[in-house]
């Protein structure tokens, strides 16, 4: 497996077909899909397809990937980059275990991984969209660094944008 970053406190690295039950662990808890805009998994040998087939790593370069916690060595989430061809921009995306919530990993990976798009990949800009109402994925983004940029239409859903520059 391909690490592509190391916190203090968390690895991040690419999915691997063994992450499936914890990809389905998070996935499938309604709690955190709440605000995602998608329906929670349903299996996880559907899992382990959606990643055994998963093509931005090999497309992109770039993808979410899974986020370990380290002192637990668990996978307990995902942060990354995905490139939405609709937009033709790149957003930052995480997903956490609701029982990880409030320890600061969504900022700690989201600051991670900002800084290696801008860094590594020389991206100009990264969005991120989020539901009005998911006031705790708002302040991540506002402790990152990112600021409004309006309401768009998404998926079907009427998300806001928020966006960061390269420094």
């Amino acid at each position: 497996m391909k690490i592509i970053l190391e916190t203090d406190r968390l690895l991040i690295r690419e999915f691997v077909e063994d992450d499936a039950e914890a990809f389905f662990l998070f996935n499938s808890d309604p709690e955190v899909m709440r605000y995602t805009g998608e329906p929670p998994s349903t299996s996880v040998d559907l899992v382990k397809s959606q990643i055994r087939d998963y093509p931005d790593y090999r497309l992109h370069g770039y993808g979410r990937w899974a986020v370990v916690y380290k002192p637990d060595r668990r996978v307990v989430g995902f942060n990354g980059l995905k490139f939405l061809e609709d937009l033709q921009e790149v957003d930052l995306g995480y997903r956490l275990r609701s029982d990880y919530w409030r320890r600061g990993i969504a900022t700690e990976s989201s600051m991670a991984v900002l800084r290696y798009g801008f860094e590594d990949l020389g991206l100009k800009r990264i969005i991120g969209l989020v539901l009005p109402e998911n006031l705790a994925s708002i302040r991540v983004l506002e402790k990152i660094g990112m600021r409004f940029d309006g309401m768009i239409d998404f998926c079907g859903d009427r998300a806001q944008r928020w966006v960061v520059e390269s420094p």
